[in-house]
């Protein structure tokens, strides 16, 4: 993951303060660094692997018995078990339709673990990545859905998905709350001053 350190936190909150000056609509960024920890996903494969080894050292009998056989398998599973248990790997043994199932199902969860169902007119936006999956989603209330389509997020959503495979979700946050802000300022215009949710970026444990 690529730690967002205070200063880069308070460059997003600044960002966000800036944007709802300008509008009605409540933002709030979240950050996971993983939708899921797949630990299943890593023992399953060691498992399959290991399952398939003796098949493939049959092809040895002269320096294979059985003995050495499963001494190798059980070594195999152990290894790639642990193996497959680094951070770093293991959602990229995760089948693309999964990881995006996870990171999607968290990202509906947090627009209503943020309170962002219940702001004034119904006009709360959430700012998702989740960042292993390589992952990002923009949901909003149906105070903003009534006046901007679905398809108004879409560039905004791919061009930070690919800064955040770069590694620079920093600025991608950034960007992107910019780049909501102006759409939000056409579509609802600030009409009262208020602060409903905080403006700070939530990093998820």
């Amino acid at each position: 993951m690529t730690l967002l350190n205070q200063s880069a936190q308070d460059t997003v909150a600044a960002a966000i303060t800036r944007v709802e000056q300008h509008t009605d609509a409540e933002l709030v960024t979240v950050l996971a660094p993983q939708a899921d920890d797949y630990r299943w996903i890593g023992l399953l494969w060691a498992a399959v692997i290991a399952l398939v080894l003796p098949g493939a050292l049959m092809f040895f009998p002269a320096w294979v018995d059985t003995r050495t056989l499963l001494l190798v398998q059980w070594a195999t599973f152990v290894v790639l078990g642990a193996l497959f248990q680094w951070p770093r790997l293991t959602p990229r043994l995760v089948p693309a339709s999964v990881r995006h199932a996870r990171a999607g199902a968290l990202a509906h969860s947090q627009f209503l673990a943020q309170n962002l169902h219940r702001t004034a007119g119904a006009t709360g936006m959430l700012i998702f990545v989740a960042e292993a999956e390589r992952y990002v989603e923009i949901l909003v209330d149906h105070g903003i859905a009534s006046r901007l389509d679905d398809s108004t997020w879409s560039d905004i959503i791919e061009r930070f998905t690919a800064q955040v495979a770069a590694g620079h979700t920093e600025q991608g946050f950034v960007d992107c709350v910019e780049a909501c802000g102006r759409h939000l300022a056409d579509a609802l215009p600030a009409t009262t001053t208020r602060n409903e949710l905080p403006n700070r970026l939530v990093i998820l444990d």
